[in-house]
């Protein structure tokens, strides 16, 4: 059995501020700041054994948010299993890493399981206090105004946020409306596979506004942009159950396997990143108990007014890449690096079939 460790940061990524031992990180985390909110710590593990294995075989796995920021601290990393090798690769531009893992031809029963930590606290935006934030570089901002091959900026996509931002003048007025108009307008479909994903000009052209948390996050994502408002998705996966108290809005066991979650920011100059999360009330909308809420019910009022400018971090951050290429891959392009990626002689499997992919992933908290 091969066992080795690995570092959060590497030289392409600098992880500020970042300290030693997990048991030094546990206990630094565990009084809660002046603002009152409280460090959790957090053990995620992934298992992955490649069925039917065929010639030399790759998995791409995403690693916790590589940047600490005061919301997210990734702890450490580790992997144990029979592969030849395993290289931690960053994505420099979106903040995050993945673990790229590869076996030789003739590997029988590939496996890995890789052990992330990291702790998190509650995100929100106090908006009686703006200016108390540390301005983003402008070449980054450009770089989350630019549209991408599923998140467009012209044509429709243009024309429906200047219509949704009718009226608004500053930024965050505008990111409001256009959050506002999404949770109106579109509707969570439980037919959709895995998150969805986040083909925004296709929702807009054939008028069916209906998917998850990829696809309703891509399109506040891609409406902000249209209008000069840098935003930008971040995808992560469910830990632990809701402290809100909503059963819909947190992971129902330790296993998380099909616990993937999507969320969005977007940039203001008076507040830096904002968190948001239109998905989220479309989902509590759906799925709270008894199911099909009115809009106008009382948790899903709270849910809505609470989820522009706040994230409850019951959930692990991996990144916001999109469109990446996957290292040594001979296959496309993948939208988001938000599920375990596989390939063989065969060619690559299906991610959202972790049944036959044969993965799982499961979490538990681990404050003292």
């Amino acid at each position: 059995m091969d066992r080795r460790n690995f570092l959060k940061a590497t030289t392409a990524i600098s992880a500020a501020g970042a300290l030693g031992s997990l048991s030094g990180q546990a206990r630094a985390h565990s009084a809660p700041w002046a603002d009152g909110r409280r460090w959790r710590s957090f053990e995620v593990t992934m298992r992955i054994e490649v069925i039917k294995p065929e010639g030399a075989t790759r998995v791409w796995l995403p690693l916790p948010l590589a940047a600490d920021r005061d919301w997210i601290n990734a702890l450490d990393n580790s992997w144990s299993g029979n592969a030849t090798g395993a290289t931690v690769v960053p994505l420099a531009k979106y903040d995050g890493t993945l673990l790229d893992v590869h076996w030789q031809a003739g590997t029988e029963r590939p496996a890995i399981e890789v052990v992330s930590r990291f702790a998190t606290r509650d995100r929100a935006v106090d908006w009686s206090k703006p200016g108390r934030f540390a301005p983003t570089e402008k070449a980054v901002l450009a770089r989350y105004l630019q549209a991408t091959e599923d998140i467009p900026t012209d044509d429709i996509v243009r024309d429906t946020a200047i219509k949704a931002t009718k009226g608004a003048r500053s930024d965050v007025d505008k990111a409001r409306a256009i959050y506002e108009w999404i949770v109106n307008n579109t509707h969570r479909d439980p037919k959709t596979r895995g998150c969805g994903i986040g083909n925004i000009r296709a929702m807009l052209e054939s008028g069916n506004l209906g998917g998850k948390c990829a696809d309703l996050s891509a399109l506040f994502v891609g409406l902000c942009r249209a209008v000069g408002i840098p935003a930008r998705d971040v995808y992560g996966v469910r830990v632990v159950p809701s402290q809100w108290g909503y059963k819909s809005l947190g992971a129902g066991s330790s296993d998380i396997t099909r616990a993937q979650h999507c969320r969005a920011e977007f940039y203001s100059h008076a507040y830096g990143w904002v968190p948001v999360d239109p998905a989220d009330v479309r989902k509590v909308m759906l799925e709270e108990p008894p199911g099909n809420l009115s809009i106008l019910d009382e948790k899903v009022r709270l849910a809505r007014a609470k989820l522009f400018g706040a994230w409850e971090m019951n959930w692990l951050a991996y990144n916001g890449a999109q469109e990446i290429k996957l290292p040594q891959s001979t296959g496309e392009k993948i939208a988001f690096l938000m599920y375990p990626q596989c390939e063989t002689a065969f060619g690559r499997k299906d991610s959202l079939d972790p049944d036959n992919f044969k993965y799982q992933i499961s979490a538990k908290e681990i404050t003292a």
